[in-house]
């Protein structure tokens, strides 16, 4: 800590007087500075400019319930702390919120925020998400957390929650930024996995201890979880949605958005796709969303097809392999005019063919076997539907 304790009391008293993210607030905090603006807004000093009366009767209203001094004992209680701007614990990539940076954070947990945030990545999406969201969000999570990055989102149902389980089921790091209080576990159903975070993780807040959650609140909370982390991964969201304002706040900021695509039938993967029509990137695993994220070198593996033995034929063989019917057999000089080479060739790949178990000689007469057969029939049943030759 760093803050002096008069600024810290007045922007704990912020907390209570102002709603999150008001950047008229920020403004005037920016000029005023927290002790003059506390007055500024109670009453006990010239309010601050453009402040009309009824805000001014509703910060004194508010006041007489707020104390600040309680609310820092509150969370220590809990084995808690309030973060402020100037911290050495502050995330200072949440500066590039601007005036709508939060006046302070709520913290419950260990570990180091500011050292957590600088690795961290936002798995965002549907609250009411199919098992595949669910599915998708759990592996994302226990991946991200298996690779030493943290995993923060919003501990609500749906693939907020499976992001946070996948991380702790890996015995990793996990964040979660709630709408409420940090004391407040929100929804009551998430209580059990917001104590386990609180143990195993952090859990933020910008409202006080006791603060309960609004539908604004909500809105206004998904800017810290876009701002404090790397890059905002999207899994399942239908167009109108929370994930995509976290999503289009981060692509704001300059982070990394990615979404994950899911079937073009489903309504919660229309806001995804939508998403990837824009700036967002394409991406299935962690590895590729740490490719993205990542210090340079931090590449995803190549993604290739399996090879079959064919693959590994020297070029005039497979030629020679490629020009037999797909049933029947053929002589030796039809498959010479159909490649184009000579006898001595032709023959030389046959018997090579032969050996590695491709075509088979009956008489004068060769032909594929049996599972070559197949397999060459397959092909070009494959590509006379996609319309190939």
């Amino acid at each position: 800590m760093s803050v002096p304790g008069q600024e810290r009391l007045a922007r704990a008293a912020l907390t209570r007087l102002t709603e999150p993210g008001d950047e008229t607030v920020g403004r005037w905090l920016r000029t005023l500075g927290a002790v003059r603006l506390v007055e500024a807004l109670t009453g006990r000093a010239q309010p601050p400019p453009g402040a009309g009366p009824d805000r001014i009767e509703g910060c004194r209203r508010r006041a007489a319930a707020c104390d600040p001094a309680g609310d820092l004992a509150a969370v220590t209680r809990l084995g808690g702390r309030f973060l402020c701007p100037g911290d050495l614990e502050w995330p200072r990539q949440l500066d590039d919120l601007g005036d709508a940076v939060p006046v302070g954070l709520w913290v419950r947990g260990d570990a180091d925020l500011r050292l957590w945030a600088l690795r961290s990545v936002a798995v965002v999406g549907a609250r009411a998400c199919t098992d595949y969201g669910s599915r998708i969000a759990a592996i994302l999570g226990a991946g991200l957390a298996e690779r030493g990055w943290v995993v923060v989102s919003g501990a609500a149902f749906g693939v907020d929650g499976a992001a946070h389980r996948g991380a702790l089921a890996a015995g990793g790091a996990t964040v979660a930024v709630l709408a409420s209080g940090v004391d407040v576990p929100y929804p009551r159903g998430h209580a059990e996995l917001i104590r386990r975070m609180a143990e195993q993780g952090l859990v933020v807040a910008e409202l006080p201890p006791g603060g309960h959650p609004t539908r604004s609140r909500f809105v206004l909370r998904n800017r810290v979880i876009a701002a404090l982390t790397r890059g905002t991964v999207v899994v399942e969201a239908e167009y109108r949605s929370g994930s995509l304002v976290t999503a289009r706040r981060a692509q704001r900021l300059g982070r990394s958005t990615m979404g994950v695509p899911g079937p073009v039938t489903s309504g919660l993967s229309a806001g995804v796709h939508e998403l990837l029509r824009g700036e967002a990137a394409l991406v299935t695993d962690a590895d590729e969303v740490i490719e993205l994220v990542g210090r340079i070198g931090d590449l995803a593996p190549a993604r290739e097809g399996p090879v079959v033995a064919r693959d590994l034929l020297e070029a005039t063989a497979a030629r020679v392999l490629d020009a037999f019917p797909g049933s029947g057999g053929a002589s030796w000089d039809r498959l010479a005019r159909e490649t184009g080479l000579s006898r001595d060739q032709v023959l030389g790949r046959l018997y090579e063919l032969r050996a590695l178990g491709f075509v088979e000689r009956t008489g004068e007469s060769w032909q594929l076997t049996g599972a070559a057969g197949g397999a060459e029939a397959a092909g070009r049943r494959a590509g006379a539907r996609r319309g190939g030759p």
